[in-house]
């Protein structure tokens, strides 16, 4: 009994409900040639970790299919020199930049997220947009 209650347990925690056929059919609509698509229901939203031309990439999802954005890796080499320039400029630039993606948003637009740390506490994400100017950032872990 007790080990039937574990996996019940494992199964209903893992999945607390199905996804939306709207997520799922807005993104098999925005993204045809994606590929190794798996769904991460975050509750408030739907996450979707898939591939697409050998990059891997997350686009999340309100609940009822809206698309909000889609997080893309890149590198601090593939950065337009403005995004660059922007972050040397900067009041971070003596940071170290340890992660780096564009985030596609809706209506066309692009932002750069660099995850920059001074040490290995105090981390932050500078959002910048493509001319290079910082818009915003956040603390993270």
């Amino acid at each position: 009994m007790t080990v039937s209650l574990m996996i019940f347990s494992g199964v209903s925690f893992s999945q607390l409900r199905e996804i939306p056929k709207a997520v799922e059919e807005t993104f098999s609509n925005q993204y045809k040639g994606a590929s190794d698509i798996d769904y991460k229901d975050q509750l408030v939203r739907v996450d979707v970790h898939f591939e697409l031309d050998g990059e891997k990439m997350v686009a999340s999802y309100t609940n009822k299919g809206l698309w909000k954005e889609t997080v893309k890796e890149w590198s601090f080499v593939q950065l337009p020199d403005e995004v660059k320039t922007g972050f040397d400029k900067s009041k971070y630039a003596d940071r170290e930049v340890e992660d780096v993606a564009v985030i596609y948003l809706p209506g066309g637009s692009e932002q750069y997220r660099l995850k920059a740390k001074k040490n290995g506490v105090e981390k932050k994400y500078l959002y910048f947009n493509t001319k290079g100017r910082l818009l915003r950032e956040s603390v993270t872990l």
